[in-house]
């Protein structure tokens, strides 16, 4: 699964996903949906949760008031709701990498944004809590555009806001709902699988798939390296 392809360019910036990519939410996020499910008596397996990774919330309400009913889907989302906030009032773990990541971009002048589905108020709460907020120029959520992942919507204003093309992004993801939506704004996704395993359909489309954010580093620093400059952008 693992294509650690090196990278072929300097990016101008790099766009981060964040659940499932920078915080080890997704786990998180499963236990809470188990536990809401036994406390609603409500019988839900882990392959529907895990089927929703990376879908904003109404479309993932949708998927489960389709198989479980209005009512039931409800009623475990707003027991989940209650389960999973406080755990991001705690402040969610960070995956592996991460800070030594931003470090080196930020060593090397690189410009960051967070471009996730989740809505604004959690995506800044669970940014906060973790101690990430101040890590970002910019952070663009799922209730600051009108079509959320897959569509390139949440890539293009990243990539606007910083002042960039974004051809000239370096995109990490987890989730296929988000490499499909790097590929159609026409940056360079690097997709580091969590819970879920990219699909036979999606590798189909050759994009790098590394094993951990430690890998993108390595990765980062090999081109990084070779073009021996401090503060460039892409194509200098």
């Amino acid at each position: 699964m693992i294509d650690p392809t090196p990278i072929d360019f300097v990016p101008a910036a790099v766009l981060f996903d964040m659940d499932g990519l920078m915080l080890d939410s997704e786990r998180a996020m499963l236990g809470t949906w188990r536990a809401a499910a036994l406390a609603e008596s409500i019988q839900a397996d882990d392959a529907l949760w895990l089927s929703m990774v990376g879908v904003h919330d109404r479309a993932s309400f949708a998927m489960l008031s389709e198989r479980l009913g209005e009512d039931a889907a409800t009623r475990l989302r707003a027991a989940g709701d209650r389960l999973y906030d406080a755990q991001v009032a705690a402040g969610l773990p960070h995956k592996d990498g991460l800070i030594a990541l931003l470090d080196l971009l930020d060593a090397h002048g690189i410009a960051k944004a967070v471009a996730t589905s989740t809505r604004r108020k959690r995506a800044v709460a669970k940014l906060e809590a973790s101690g990430l907020i101040d890590r970002f120029a910019v952070i663009v959520t799922g209730s600051d555009v009108e079509h959320p992942k897959p569509a390139p919507d949440i890539y293009l204003s990243a990539a606007r806001q910083l002042g960039v093309d974004p051809r000239d992004c370096l995109v990490l993801e987890d989730s296929e709902p988000g490499v499909r939506a790097a590929l159609a704004a026409g940056a360079t996704p690097i997709q580091v699988p969590d819970l879920v395993a990219p699909s036979a359909e999606l590798r189909g489309f050759g994009h790098r798939i590394a094993g951990s954010l430690v890998q993108v580093q390595g990765m980062l620093e090999a081109v990084l390296g070779e073009r021996g400059q401090v503060g460039v952008a892409f194509g200098a």
